[in-house]
């Protein structure tokens, strides 16, 4: 066995007795209540390009429903385009910063423990803000980082319905907000919940080998994610960072690309991937020199992903997805610009 066999079978050893994944699932729960008030202006401020400091950019303008609360796109486009969606275009400026990771849909977010592809935030209130501060999201090149909330303020002050926002407020409402984007019931969810005829017998071999085959290592829980940092050799030039969180698998019908940078256009794409995996983790363990992969989950030495699990694992994918959600989008907005991703 060669070092980096060493490192992975030791890695797998302290992880295990440490830390032992938990490996159950739920459904999901009802949504937690919200005040209507910080509802009805979070929602007038998702939908707002005042929140950007070019007046071009609203959260909704990535976070749209009509891609499930994402973009379908493998990654964003912020100030200054135009467009919505794959169709989406930079306008011609020049943008500061390039985005390298996708739009992570908000479609049951109340049920997050953590935030973004790297868990820089803890919850809903903590992310809100960190956009309208990035250059290439919502900032632009028109203030600095640390004029990027105060300059806010002075344009929310413009507007009555906002003049008397603070910082807290606006975060606060946002995330009220996108806590009410909740999906309705899924097969899977009431397969759990006791109705044994809510998935059909291919999807419930799906399931069965998505026990089997290791997926609840690190999609558990109710959310089918563990929240947190795993390195799974997806990585490219732009991107020195080898550890990502682990996505939720819900709604991926409405929701791809997928990986964190959006690469793959199918679940098809993905699972071939896995395969892919299986096989480079199996050459390291057998002591084949793959010194020049990217680091490796040690979780990955207990998936056991076969081909012919392709099928039923697609059929109980499908099993997660729900098509109740709210898919509205207001007619205006107090500022009175254009309405964001209308």
């Amino acid at each position: 066995m060669n070092l980096r066999c060493w490192t992975l079978a030791l890695g797998l050893t302290a992880y295990s007795l440490a830390e032992e994944p938990d490996q159950r699932l739920f459904p999901l729960p009802k949504a937690p209540p919200q005040d209507p008030a910080k509802v009805a202006m979070g929602r007038a401020l998702f939908f707002d390009p005042i929140l950007s400091a070019t007046g071009d950019t609203a959260c909704a303008s990535c976070h749209h429903p009509r891609y499930a609360w994402a973009d379908g796109r493998s990654t964003p486009l912020g100030v200054h385009s135009t467009g919505l969606g794959p169709s989406r275009r930079l306008s011609g400026a020049t943008v500061p910063e390039v985005l390298a990771r996708n739009t992570p849909s908000l479609l049951n977010v109340a049920f997050n423990k953590t935030m973004f592809w790297d868990n820089r935030a803890n919850d809903l209130e903590s992310q809100a803000l960190i956009p309208i501060q990035a250059a290439a999201e919502m900032r632009g090149s028109a203030v600095s980082h640390e004029q990027a909330i105060p300059e806010m303020l002075k344009r929310l002050k413009t507007v009555p319905a906002y003049a008397k926002l603070s910082p807290l407020d606006v975060a606060q409402s946002l995330a009220a907000f996108e806590r009410t984007l909740v999906t309705g019931d899924t097969p899977f969810d009431r397969y759990l919940r006791g109705d044994k005829t809510a998935l059909t017998p291919l999807q419930e071999k799906g399931l069965e080998v998505f026990q089997r085959a290791g997926c609840t290592l690190c999609h558990n829980g109710p959310m089918l994610t563990d929240f947190k940092l795993h390195p799974i050799g997806v990585n490219d030039a732009k991107e020195p960072t080898t550890a990502f969180r682990t996505p939720t698998l819900r709604n991926l019908a409405h929701t791809g690309p997928y990986m964190h940078h959006g690469s793959m256009t199918s679940l098809e794409e993905v699972l071939l991937f896995y395969d892919k995996l299986m096989d480079q983790v199996s050459e390291t363990l057998d002591g084949g020199d793959n010194a020049s992969l990217p680091p490796l989950d040690p979780l990955l030495q207990r998936m056991r992903f076969l081909p012919e699990d392709h099928e039923p694992m697609l059929a109980f994918l499908k099993s997660l997805n729900s098509d109740e959600f709210d898919s509205s989008v207001p007619e205006s907005v107090p500022s009175g610009l254009p309405v964001g991703g209308k």
